[in-house]
C-alpha cells in the first residue's frame, strides 16, 4: 500500500521509513496498547520456565491472556512458537495470574480468566505469504499484526484477518498431542457461532442491523466474542448477540453521555450484562433501526 500526502492537486509518496530495532515497536505497543489492540499492560519483557516474553497483555473483555511477541526475522514459524507459547501459557496457570496480581496490584482469581480465550499475537513488519497461510485457521488462537512506519511520522497498524473460507486446524493435530491439548482448551469463536444461538427471524434481523452498522463509516471492524459480537473502530463502539426470540444490543457510552429522546434505551449500570457500555436496547423487529444507528453514530463519533 502506497502512502501519499495531497497538497492541491499534487501527490508526493511518502516512503517507509524502518525500524531500527523490534524494542522500538515494542515501545510504540505498550504505550498504546489499548488504543491500539484494546488490551491491558500486564508485563514487558516476563520471564517464565527460561523463556522470554515480549509483552503480556490481558484482555478485559474476554477476560483472557494473550502474549505479543515483535518479529522482524520472517523466516520464524509462527505457528510453531505460537503454539509453544500457548501450551507454556496453559501449563502455567498459577504464575501469570501471579503476575497480573503483583504488576497490576489486583486480585485477579483463576476462576476469574478465560483460559479458553488465550491467544499469541505477532507483530510485524510484514508476514510472508506462508507465514500468513499457516496461521489462516478459523480456530487457530494466534494473530498476526502488521506495522509500518512512514517518514511523516505516520503508522500504519493493522490486523491480518483470517480469510472467511478458512478451515479447521484441528485434522493437522491428531497425530500431535501437544498441539491436540493446546487446540482443545482454547476457543476462538466466529460470527456463526453468535448467529446459531438465535432462530432464522432473528439471524435476519441481526443481518440487517449488522449491515447497517457498517454503513456508518469505513473501516469498521467485527469481532466475535464469546457471548456477543463486537464492532469496533479504534475502540469498541457497540455490542450485539442473538436468542430466539430477539437480539440484545449495548452502545458503549458511560451512563449520562447518551441523548436518547424516545427513552428505548435500558440502563444497565448497576448490573451485570454482556456487552460494553452502560445502554442495552433489545429489538425484535426493525422498526426503530433508523433510530437505533442514530444513537450508535454517538458513540461512533466519541
Amino acid at each position: 500500500m502506497n502512502l501519499y500526502t495531497l497538497k492541491s492537486t499534487l501527490l508526493t509518496e511518502v516512503k517507509e521509513k524502518p525500524f531500527k530495532l523490534e524494542r522500538d515497536i515494542q515501545r510504540i505497543f505498550e504505550a498504546n496498547l489499548q488504543a491500539i489492540m484494546g488490551l491491558q499492560l500486564v508485563k514487558s519483557e516476563f520471564t517464565i520456565k527460561n523463556k522470554r516474553i515480549d509483552t503480556l497483555a490481558f484482555d478485559t473483555q474476554s477476560r483472557g491472556f494473550i502474549i505479543i511477541e515483535y518479529k522482524r526475522d520472517r523466516s520464524v514459524s509462527v505457528v510453531d512458537q505460537g503454539f509453544s507459547y500457548l501450551s507454556l501459557m496453559l501449563e502455567n496457570k498459577a504464575d501469570f495470574i501471579i503476575e497480573y496480581n503483583e504488576s497490576l496490584k489486583e486480585n485477579l482469581k483463576r476462576d476469574e480468566v478465560d483460559w479458553s480465550q488465550t491467544r499469541v499475537a505477532f507483530v510485524s513488519t510484514s508476514f510472508t505469504d506462508n507465514q500468513v497461510q499457516a496461521t489462516n485457521f478459523k480456530d487457530l488462537a494466534i494473530e498476526l499484526w502488521e506495522v509500518k512506519q512512514f517518514e511523516n511520522e505516520t503508522l500504519m497498524i493493522r490486523p491480518i484477518r483470517k480469510s472467511n473460507a478458512a478451515t479447521s486446524i484441528k485434522p493437522l493435530t491428531q497425530n500431535k498431542e501437544e498441539l491436540q491439548k493446546v487446540v482443545e482448551e482454547t476457543k476462538v469463536y466466529s460470527e456463526e457461532d453468535i448467529k446459531q444461538r438465535g432462530n432464522d427471524e432473528t439471524q435476519e434481523l441481526y443481518e440487517k442491523f449488522k449491515s447497517a452498522i457498517l454503513n456508518l463509516s469505513d473501516g469498521i471492524e467485527v469481532i466475535p466474542r464469546k457471548q456477543y459480537i463486537t464492532f469496533k473502530r479504534g475502540k469498541t463502539f457497540f455490542d450485539i448477540t442473538l436468542n430466539s426470540k430477539t437480539i440484545k444490543m449495548w452502545i458503549n457510552l458511560r451512563k449520562g453521555h447518551l441523548e436518547d429522546p424516545k427513552k428505548i434505551t435500558e440502563d444497565v449500570s448497576q448490573r451485570g450484562h454482556w456487552g460494553n457500555g452502560d445502554y442495552q436496547i433489545t429489538v425484535d423487529s426493525d422498526k426503530e433501526l433508523e433510530y437505533i444507528m442514530s444513537l450508535v453514530k454517538q458513540a461512533l463519533v466519541t
